[in-house]
């Protein structure tokens, strides 16, 4: 069974997600590309997308919404946004694919009413989705855990290199960063490895990440929605 091409900044423990075969116990029948819920030992649940089940897309030809999974988790990481559930890229029941902690959600709470609150976790969401450029940021991929804490999802359609951002997270637009963000932003650009996003993102795409967070440095404030770009995903559940 292949590993993962680098070890995240989050220290897996016995490294589950590599060493261990996954059984298939589901499908999530509303995703659009294949994804299988799957067990590992100890009952940790996750989730896989196999590469060979992606439907192609007119605007993302190169790579594979695998590898963007995987670059989301790095730069969520490495950029202490903390916001995706750890994920990596190995072999499965149907080859290669991304392999993600699936995230038990409080059924309970209003996921409509979180993310269109101004909580600070749902803005270092739509500051992380500036950042990687995130081009379906649905209610339905803002995860509550049952300890409250906010995860984001499905980032298979992100780091392209033209602004495609598409969310439902708007309320922070033309908001100026505060300087806690200007910092954080600036250790993230510091701390990238080119080499190891290449492994997942074109050279082109990494240029594109760098310019992005450039440009919110220099203006210092929240991107508002492209003119020439649907600014909210449909549907946007």
């Amino acid at each position: 069974m292949s590993k993962s091409k680098w070890v995240s900044t989050v220290e897996m423990k016995d490294n589950l997600l590599e060493n261990h075969e996954m059984e298939i116990i589901g499908r999530l029948v509303d995703a659009s590309n294949a994804t299988l819920l799957c067990s590992l030992p100890g009952d940790q649940k996750v989730i896989y997308k196999p590469i060979q089940g992606e439907r192609p897309l007119w605007d993302f030809t190169d790579g594979n919404l695998a590898s963007r999974e995987v670059a989301a988790f790095y730069i969520s990481e490495l950029g202490k946004f903390h916001l995706v559930p750890e994920t990596i890229l190995r072999d499965g029941p149907f080859g290669l694919g991304a392999v993600q902690i699936w995230i038990e959600t409080d059924q309970e709470l209003d996921v409509v009413e979180k993310a269109q609150s101004f909580d600070t976790q749902i803005r270092q969401m739509a500051l992380f989705d500036a950042v990687i450029n995130n081009a379906d940021r649905k209610f339905g991929h803002v995860l509550i855990s049952q300890d409250g804490k906010i995860f984001g999802c499905d980032h298979g359609v992100s780091f392209h290199v033209e602004d495609k951002l598409r969310t439902v997270i708007w309320q922070f637009a033309d908001q100026e960063l505060v300087a806690e963000e200007v910092e954080q932003l600036r250790n993230l650009a510091a701390s990238i490895d080119d080499s190891k996003l290449e492994n997942y993102l074109t050279a082109l795409e990494v240029g594109a990440l760098r310019g992005r967070i450039e440009k919110l440095l220099t203006e210092k404030r929240f991107p508002l929605p492209n003119p020439n770009w649907p600014a909210i995903p449909w549907p946007p559940y």
